[in-house]
């Protein structure tokens, strides 16, 4: 969902892929790294980095770690990484949900300016936050790798990338079920899907917002811009702050206690910038909206930016992973939420082609259009 420039990577997968989903007949001829190797000592809870050698290495790496993650909770995932497909069995009652999501270097991502830690994280920190705006838990993912040949014998950074996509994966018990290795002709690409299980009928959705409603977002907004943009002009990421670009969190506790109080009436997760994704909301509910400037929760990162600036990277940075919902006049909204607090932002109302879409509020009363400025991915 989310993108540095705003053109999308094309590229071909030459021969040679590996599908480790499958019955990973090429990788039963690999064995992993075992104790007592001539590899480096392991990171702590990382365990041994990949042979350099190539893609099977690579495979049976995944394999290894992908082992020692804790299986979703209610045990969807009856078959992983070792056949021709995964299998997963839902709950009676529930539903199944899906996201899937590009990235790519240059695009997502650059080598110098996020860790690989980072890369593996935000690669499945993106579907995560998908999941989180539907009120769904996750149940299994998926993970498709192109690398050039170069990254992909550069032990320290596979290492640091599946350290990063790990512990995420382990810290929100989700299983990695499957995916594709590949070898790219030119810079680094990998596809995530995501599942997730909700309640069935129950799942929280952009449609449902109705004139009258408040409308709320969590967390704080701009961080991710502000980190992004400190990188890039050469800085640090700052040691003394939390890192909402380098390592986003995925908003699932709250989302899921959103959809089990019955507290949103819709909601979306803050991607491409609250300028773009509100405008979503509205389309898909037959909305307009207002957003009260001083009432948005700013980030730490903005403080001592010039107004205008840190408005700008609030409303339009994009890359926050928080959650916009709204929520029925009569519902009581609390100003936090499993420790994420909840801002009250401002309000929908029924749609009128003669006013815009979403407005932006000034502390004066005065009303002008918010036009979306966030990414927009085929430019």
């Amino acid at each position: 969902m989310d993108a540095f420039s705003k053109r999308i990577l094309s590229f071909e997968t030459p021969p040679g892929d590996g599908h480790y989903a499958g019955a990973m007949a090429r990788e039963r001829r690999v064995s992993p790294p075992t104790a007592g190797s001539d590899a480096p000592t392991p990171r702590s809870g990382s365990g041994q980095p990949p042979r350099a050698g190539g893609e099977l290495a690579l495979i049976a790496e995944i394999r290894r770690r992908s082992a020692m993650l804790p299986a979703a909770r209610g045990g969807e995932l009856r078959l992983g990484i070792g056949d021709d497909c995964a299998i997963l069995r839902p709950r009676a009652g529930e539903e199944i949900v899906i996201t899937t999501d590009f990235t790519l270097e240059g695009r997502h991502f650059r080598r110098d300016w996020h860790p690989p830690a980072s890369v593996g994280h935000r690669a499945l920190a993106r579907g995560l936050s998908d999941l989180a705006a539907m009120g769904s838990r996750p149940s299994a993912a998926f993970l498709s790798l192109a690398l050039p040949r170069a990254m992909a014998a550069d032990r320290e950074w596979v290492d640091g990338f599946l350290q990063g996509l790990m512990d995420l994966a382990k810290r929100v018990r989700v299983p990695l079920a499957g995916g594709d290795t590949a070898e790219a002709p030119g810079e680094y690409a990998l596809a995530d899907i995501v599942l997730g299980a909700v309640p069935a009928g129950r799942a929280l959705r952009r449609g449902g917002a109705r004139p009258g409603d408040r409308l709320f977002c969590s967390g704080a907004l701009g961080g991710a811009a502000a980190e992004l943009r400190a990188l890039a002009a050469g800085g640090t990421a700052g040691e003394e702050l939390d890192h909402p670009q380098l390592f986003p969190e995925p908003r699932l506790e709250l989302g899921q206690a959103l959809r089990r109080r019955g507290l949103a009436s819709a909601a979306i997760d803050l991607s491409d910038g609250l300028s773009t994704d509100l405008r979503h909301l509205c389309a898909a509910s037959g909305v307009r909206a207002e957003v009260e400037a001083d009432s948005l929760p700013l980030h730490r990162r903005l403080h001592g930016l010039e107004r205008a600036t840190a408005l700008d990277l609030a409303l339009n940075g994009g890359e926050d992973y928080e959650l916009l919902f709204t929520a029925a006049s009569g519902v009581r909204v609390p100003r936090q939420l499993g420790g994420v607090p909840l801002a009250e932002i401002g309000r929908m109302l029924k749609a009128d082609p003669t006013k815009p879409t979403v407005s932006l509020v000034s502390a004066d009363g005065s009303r002008s259009e918010l036009v979306a400025g966030g990414w927009e991915h085929l430019q």
